[in-house]
């Protein structure tokens, strides 16, 4: 099974502990954009996902599903 973005970014998100709209708030964006990524109704911006590899630790390859953890 092909592990996508929005999945990595639920699993990331629990693992750190952030609600969605912490994460949000850490990212610049509300916490329906976050929603919508995580059901794949949307994706970030490369800026965003910037961001979201930096909070997480990750390269954004990890972050997309390209590279294991």
């Amino acid at each position: 099974m092909e592990i996508k973005f929005s999945q990595n970014l639920n699993v990331f998100r629990r693992e750190h502990a952030f609600s969605q709209s912490k994460l949000a708030e850490a990212v610049g964006v509300t916490q329906q954009c976050v929603s919508k990524w995580e059901r794949g109704e949307g994706e970030p911006t490369l800026s965003y996902l910037w961001k979201l590899a930096d909070i997480f630790g990750v390269s954004i390859d990890v972050l997309c599903g390209r590279k294991d953890w």
